[in-house]
């Protein structure tokens, strides 16, 4: 077949063949990038509705918190489905879900039926859905590929999820300009149409582990026992809570910066938002010339210092040149150090917890950073805009040496687990046809 001939030409390719040379993920992937600029269509299209309805900056946010907080009260019961049930149906079921509420809202404006109240519930439903989607999500993505194909299958969602930042928000800023907010909300729901079909053309999904039922309380403490006791993966996840917290919700604190710290105004804030974006892009880039697991550990804890330093020259300049290439380094960093441990953690973790490692995962990406910018954006009410971002990547540095001090552990821990033993992921065979 040629996508095996391609991925024997792999080492002229780094690892980027060895996703690809695999046809579900190839078929997931091709509805997952479409879906996501539907994705960042939509949040575009909320905000902007947001403003037009109410222009108030305290219903931005209200509406942001409607999105991601039900990730923190939903994650644990979403993983424990995720590990009993098929994970595609938790998926298909979800974005049934998610295209009915795209269709709503789009008839809804059209219609000039629409409210704050009515968009605020509506953002609420979709944020649980997707909380309820996540694990799942993030659980499917190994028994897509083979152990190997592992690093470059999450570097290329990164780099899709990222460049869909890019294209979502144009194509909604299109739509919005040329017809009106209604076409924006349609048009994601095409987007979910499109990963439906995806999702129908998936092929032998290795079946779950059988395990013995238990209720979904008992089932999720399992998970956190698990994660807690794990020398490798705990570690590995608090550090990135730590981070996630510290240093990632500064892009949430970018329209203060631009204004009141190198009084740029919004083309400023255009700059540092696409900026961080080129530097995620790069990132995950990058990580797809990565051969294989070993040595993650040590990528994972150096960018996390990377980060951190590259987050304290960005409060401590005036100058908005030299702003610029410290939020690229920062964002190539987080996008490095976010594949790197998510990989180690679901190359390690037992499959029968995979969804649930990941629900816990998945809780730290989504609401980390909205946390960190809640503390962050508060404390400079009384201290100024850069003395909290300071204090946090200072806290991530301790942290940072705390983990290096454990560095060995977790090398041993996370990128040499017992091959097929206990559900630990493998390599396996993979279907390559087209």
């Amino acid at each position: 077949m040629a996508f095996e001939r391609l991925r024997h030409a792999a080492g002229s390719f780094g690892n980027i063949a060895l996703a690809l040379s695999h046809r579900n993920y190839r078929v997931y992937i091709s509805g997952n990038a479409i879906q996501l600029m539907g994705t960042w269509m939509q949040r575009v299209s909320v905000g902007w509705l947001t403003w037009t309805l109410t222009h108030s900056g305290a219903w931005l946010g209200i509406l942001s918190m409607a999105e991601f907080l039900p990730v923190l009260f939903l994650s644990p019961f979403a993983g424990v489905l995720a590990d009993r049930l098929d994970r595609v149906a938790i998926i298909r079921i979800t974005q049934l879900i998610g295209c009915a509420q795209a269709i709503l809202l789009a008839i809804l404006v059209a219609t000039g039926l629409v409210s704050i109240h009515i968009l605020f519930a509506l953002v609420t439903l979709l944020g649980i859905n997707q909380s309820m989607a996540q694990p799942a999500r993030l659980a499917l993505i190994p028994t897509l590929v083979d152990r190997e194909g592992l690093p470059s299958a999450l570097a290329i969602n990164s780099i899709v999820f990222n460049a869909a930042r890019f294209v979502g928000p144009a194509i909604a800023g299109v739509l919005i300009a040329r017809f009106d907010i209604a076409a924006a909300f349609a048009a994601n729901a095409v987007t979910y149409i499109a990963f439906q079909i995806s999702l129908a053309n998936l092929r032998d999904i290795p079946p779950l582990p059988v395990r013995v039922a238990q209720n979904a309380l008992r089932a999720s403490l399992e998970a956190y026992s698990y994660a807690s006791r794990h020398p490798g993966i705990a570690p590995m996840l608090l550090l990135f809570a730590v981070t996630t917290i510290g240093t990632r919700g500064f892009i949430e604190l970018f329209p203060g910066f631009a204004d009141s710290v190198f009084h740029r105004g919004p083309q400023g804030l255009a700059m540092l938002t696409s900026t961080v974006g080129l530097g995620a892009i790069f990132g995950g880039i990058w990580m797809l010339f990565r051969s294989q697991i070993g040595g993650l550990t040590t990528i994972v804890i150096a960018n996390t210092l990377v980060m951190s330093l590259a987050t304290i020259a960005f409060t401590a300049t005036d100058s908005f040149v030299m702003a610029l290439p410290c939020v690229f380094i920062s964002g190539a960093a987080m996008v490095i150090t976010g594949i790197g441990a998510q990989t180690l953690i679901q190359a390690s973790t037992d499959r029968s917890m995979g969804g649930r490692v990941m629900a816990l995962y998945g809780m730290i990406f989504r609401a980390g950073p909205a946390l960190g910018a809640v503390i962050m954006g508060s404390a400079s009410e009384r201290f100024g805009l850069r003395l909290p971002l300071a204090i946090g990547a200072l806290v991530s540095i301790a942290f940072w040496a705390l983990t290096l001090h454990r560095k060995k552990a977790i090398v041993t821990s996370l990128e040499d687990p017992p091959a097929g033993e206990d559900g630990v992921i493998a390599p396996t065979p993979a279907k390559s046809g087209a």
